[in-house]
């Protein structure tokens, strides 16, 4: 297909499409006259995870290249290329080194890893942007004086658990590496707002019928 095709099939404009294949985030098409090239499927496909990146998980051009490159390095495990997408996504803030709730709440962050067997996470530590941001969260917990304890933690940790398998049992319907990074980075960052959408409704169902009067 040629450019104005492509566009049409993929809904990018074609001046986006010509800035993605400047910043090498597309692959060249098939030289046909000194002008003009054509496109394949393949395209198609990579537009889709380049839009995935950029627009549904925020990243920045230079980011994408690099997720783009972890995706198609044969190489590396699966694991490791949906790892490199996820972790490249915008995340909250880390710990505050300097604050002494910091190292309590590091302690109970690793408690909770290894109640739940999540050894791999706590192989990670502080390499994770997730471990680093879970320790923020129970940080400010426990500055303000809110339940951390380990049980309370572990009610949300099985339910991530939980979210997790289903998650991954979507993901592996997708046949290739791209796909699966498209579908990891799209599904995580779409899903987000619909948990805690739903977790805001069964707070007001619950609240509802426990607080009638």
């Amino acid at each position: 297909m040629r450019l104005a095709e492509l566009s049409e099939r993929s809904g990018v404009p074609t001046a986006t499409i010509k800035y993605y294949l400047r910043e090498r985030l597309l692959p060249p098409g098939e030289r046909i006259t000194a002008t003009q090239a054509e496109y394949g499927e393949e395209h198609l496909r990579r537009l889709r995870l380049v839009r995935s990146l950029i627009q549904v998980g925020r990243m920045p051009v230079a980011t994408a290249r690099e997720v783009l490159a972890a995706a198609e390095d044969e190489s590396l495990s699966q694991n490791a290329r949906m790892g490199a997408a996820v972790w490249a996504l915008p995340q909250g803030p880390g710990p505050d080194e300097d604050d002494p709730h910091a190292a309590r709440a590091r302690e109970q962050v690793d408690a909770v890893l290894g109640r739940m067997g999540w050894s791999y996470g706590q192989e990670l530590g502080d390499t994770s942007p997730a471990y680093r941001m879970l320790v923020a969260a129970i940080a400010s917990l426990d500055r303000l004086g809110y339940p951390h304890d380990t049980e309370h933690l572990l009610v949300h940790a099985r339910l991530a658990g939980e979210l997790a398998i289903a998650d991954l049992d979507l993901v592996e319907t997708y046949d290739t590496p791209p796909e699966r990074v498209e579908a990891v980075v799209a599904l995580t960052v779409l899903y987000e707002p619909v948990l805690l959408s739903l977790r805001r409704l069964a707070q007001t169902e619950e609240s509802s019928r426990r607080f009638k009067e």
